[in-house]
């Protein structure tokens, strides 16, 4: 097993999830989305706002082809990022994808008051939530398992991830 790539729409649990899982695994973590705002010294709101989502999203790929050359790391990937047919494949070839999900309600209450989401910068972050996940979906369901993440602590999440991976590494 070289990585574990969490996925899914922003406000899953991914960047907590992921840390956490990567401290239990003694693994290295890493955020595709705080890796960006490193490199180009600012805020992925930034990016959106002056150089638009294309731009952002061939920072986030050329910044996922180098993760995946690496072992034993698990990474946040931004929402978007399965958008992308070849960011799957780059993740499939090096890792195992797990889908984190929650409802539109769960995930509404976990990101309203957060002032870094460009995508939720709209008249009705709701209804944004409710029509992304909608668009989203076909490409999450590419994920090796999905998670529901709406009602369960960081800990249980943790648990069902590491029993996909034992299982996949049996095959």
């Amino acid at each position: 097993m070289k990585n574990i790539y969490l996925v899914g729409f922003m406000g899953t649990g991914k960047s907590a999830v992921g840390s956490a899982l990567a401290k239990k695994k003694k693994w290295r973590f890493v955020d595709l989305d705080e890796l960006i705002e490193l490199r180009e010294k600012r805020a992925i709101a930034d990016i959106f706002a002056k150089e638009g989502e294309a731009h952002f999203r061939r920072l986030e790929k050329k910044a996922l082809k180098e993760v995946a050359k690496e072992k034993k790391f698990v990474v946040a990937c931004g929402g978007g990022i399965v958008i992308d047919e070849e960011n799957i494949k780059i993740m499939k070839d090096s890792g195992i994808i797990i889908c984190l999900k929650a409802s539109p309600e769960e995930i509404f209450k976990r990101v309203s008051g957060t002032t870094h989401r460009p995508l939720l910068k709209v008249q009705n972050p709701k209804e944004r939530i409710e029509l992304l996940l909608k668009l989203r979906s076909p490409y999450y369901a590419k994920a090796h398992k999905c998670i529901d993440t709406s009602k369960l602590p960081v800990k249980e999440v943790i648990a069902k991830i590491l029993k996909v991976v034992a299982g996949k590494n049996k095959k």
